[in-house]
């Protein structure tokens, strides 16, 4: 019997290369978007340093008992990026289909990285497939945590 191993990291989601605005998103609109997906919801705004913006602050439950917690910079008309914090492949995966799905204006315009990428020099986002259910999704995030030998 195989056992996968449950990595937690943060997965961070963004637009298409170039195309920062290509969302058509704000703060505002993902609040609402959250508050419509996930009944069981804490939101808040905060200034952050890191960015020098407003950000969105959100914890979620995706399923029963699992929470996950992520921080939105969307600033118009250029600029999306949402991250997760501490998830497993699975977690990040049904967000990731949700976002692709349910909030982005077509299902090709969703890149995603990890922090165990990054902290190995790979700061270039991979293309989130257009297509694959929340399974699918988690078995690509989690190959993609496993090349960088987690």
């Amino acid at each position: 019997m195989v056992t996968q191993r449950n990595i937690r990291t943060n997965f961070s989601f963004c637009p298409s290369e170039g195309e920062g605005g290509a969302w058509h998103a704000t703060l505002d609109s993902l609040e609402r978007a959250v508050r419509e997906a996930f009944p069981e919801h804490t939101i808040g705004y905060r200034r952050s340093g890191i960015h020098e913006m407003t950000v969105l602050d959100f914890e979620i439950e995706l399923s029963a008992d699992v929470w996950v917690d992520g921080t939105a910079a969307i600033t118009e008309p250029d600029y999306a990026y949402i991250t997760l914090t501490n998830v497993t492949a699975d977690e990040a995966g049904v967000f990731a289909v949700w976002l692709r799905d349910s909030f982005v204006p077509t299902p090709t315009l969703v890149r995603f990285v990890s922090s165990l990428a990054m902290a190995n020099s790979e700061e270039t986002p991979s293309s989130l497939p257009a297509q694959g259910t929340c399974e699918d999704i988690a078995d690509l995030l989690r190959r993609h945590v496993n090349a960088f030998g987690y």
